[in-house]
């Protein structure tokens, strides 16, 4: 297959949609900024005119990121990324107020002390999703002589993927009796969260690789279907939650069960994708070369472990904020039992959960910019970034804003939604869930960040907010309070955390953002 003219002097359409510079007046040095593992984008473009394409995996469909309109691309890219985030929520969101309501107050807590295992498994997806996809598209923003590279990149994020799960199986298959008591469950809360984990501990893998697949698919110009495979999925788990809980009996068991099935059914359903180019699967041959929708391969990687290596670096902030929210949920519940008893930890299980929603908002931003940010970076377009960093901005401030008002005018509204409360829960729950919803104020704005840093290969600052605001700020914050300032002051710790994070992140935001520059 032939390229096509843009009829443009100095570009060359390569059939995915994305416009490639290759005349001599752009070959400059790469800024400062830059990271210097895409340093030879200018040299790769000079060495070759217009070379053919990889014709194994080709695209005419695919959205324009570097040179589309950009309102369009962020609204297409935000509202099925946006879904997505929602709808993976609802996974365990669903379970606790469907178990809650099942088994009241002791139903609500098991499953808060099983919240870790979400975010453990959520965060290492995102782990090599993110930081492979990250790389992948910046290398097809650079140069299409990248092509290779960025494949090596995708199978090495699928390698790692496999590998980790593995050890996560092996884990959750032997263990989930000592891991949910580390995780703060005894007696009949550890008795109901076992049954909840039975069957959720065989699937465990394929939440990993529904979050690294969805992933890739962002990048290879599929949001829809990556949206589409979590909703569905999510919805089947609503219906299933209801039906396996009450219509059979079957309690927390049930709703464990729901999740399993519901995961199965996005993990298939992502798979289509690798059905619409000319290979199946990244490298079965097809006859359906005509479509042209999967421009994902996959190829054998030279040098596997240092590239595992990069995919792990650069996808680890995101990866923290996933698997700090877990640390911290631990923390929490140890520290709310010790204090304040078991109807306050009742209040944290929904808290955790309402928590959880406004992550997958802030999540959806960054995923949303990320492919645009880095195959930008790639081409040398710093005004589109800073274009688009406005709108996710604005965004940001739109979740705040909803999020928060909605926690302090009807907190019990929550308390209904997730359990059959007891009068006491009822006469506790306003206070704490308004003293802690004041962490939504900032709480978009960190999560997106280590999006933007990462999209800008700023890994360093990405890692320094994801920790600062995961462990050490929030980590010391949530023992040293309740010690000095009495046992109500722990409903505080986050928004002090969000507060002292975001000071961090203006900060380097505004630094990095000023040097970006368009290549000329």
């Amino acid at each position: 297959m032939s390229r096509k003219m843009s009829g443009a002097p100095g570009y060359c359409n390569d059939n995915r949609g994305a416009f490639f510079m290759f005349s001599k007046e752009n070959e400059k040095e790469v800024e400062p900024w830059r990271n210097d593992m895409f340093s030879k984008r200018s040299n790769d473009m000079s060495k070759s005119k217009v070379s053919e394409p990889n014709t194994e995996c080709t695209d005419n469909t695919k959205v324009d990121l570097i040179s589309g309109n950009l309102k369009l691309i962020y609204n297409k890219y935000l509202w099925a990324s946006f879904g997505g985030a929602l709808i993976s929520s609802i996974y365990s969101v669903v379970d606790m107020a469907m178990v809650g309501n099942y088994q009241g107050p002791d139903g609500t807590a098991a499953l808060a002390c099983a919240s870790p295992i979400w975010s453990i498994l959520y965060s290492l997806g995102f782990l090599m999703g993110i930081g492979g996809s990250v790389i992948f598209s910046t290398l097809k923003g650079q140069s299409s002589n990248n092509k290779h590279e960025a494949d090596e990149y995708y199978t090495s994020a699928l390698i790692g993927t496999s590998m980790i799960s593995a050890v996560i199986w092996i884990i959750l298959i032997f263990f989930d009796k000592e891991i949910l008591m580390l995780f703060g469950a005894k007696g009949n809360l550890l008795t109901i969260a076992r049954e909840y984990i039975k069957t959720i501990r065989y699937v465990a893998p394929l939440f990993l690789f529904n979050q690294t697949i969805a992933a890739f698919l962002r990048n290879d110009g599929a949001p829809e279907l990556a949206t589409k495979s979590v909703i569905i999925g999510g919805f089947f788990n609503v219906f299933g939650d209801y039906f396996f809980v009450f219509t059979m009996n079957w309690g927390a068991y049930g709703a464990g069960l729901a999740t399993a099935l519901g995961s199965i059914l996005s993990f298939l359903l992502m798979l289509t994708h690798f059905t619409s180019g000319n290979k199946i699967f990244g490298f079965i041959p097809t006859k359906r070369a005509a479509i042209n929708k999967n421009t994902l391969c996959l190829v054998r990687p030279e040098h596997f472990l240092r590239k595992f290596v990069k995919i792990f670096t650069t996808g680890f902030s995101t990866f923290f904020i996933d698997i700090a929210l877990g640390i911290m949920n631990i923390m929490f519940n140890r520290q709310i039992i010790r204090y304040l008893g078991t109807d306050a930890l009742s209040v944290y299980a929904i808290i955790i959960n309402i928590t959880c929603f406004v992550q997958c908002c802030s999540y959806s931003i960054g995923q949303a910019v990320q492919p645009v940010i880095s195959a930008n970076l790639g081409a040398g377009r710093g005004s589109r970034i800073r274009i688009i960093l406005k709108y996710s901005l604005f965004t940001a401030a739109l979740f705040s804003l909803f999020w928060t008002v909605l926690s302090f005018a009807a907190p019990n509204f929550y308390t209904h939604l997730f359990m059959k409360p007891t009068q006491a829960v009822l006469d506790i729950a306003p206070g704490i869930i308004r003293k802690y919803s004041i962490s939504y104020i900032l709480l978009p704005l960190n999560v997106f960040s280590t999006y933007y840093f990462q999209a800008l290969m700023k890994q360093k600052t990405a890692f320094t907010v994801s920790v600062s605001r995961g462990i050490i700020i929030s980590g010391i914050l949530v023992f040293a309070m309740p010690a000095l300032l009495g046992a109500d002051s722990i409903w505080f710790v986050m928004p002090l955390t969000e507060m002292i994070v975001a000071i961090y992140v203006i900060r380097m935001m505004v630094k990095y953002t000023s040097q970006l520059h368009d290549m000329t």
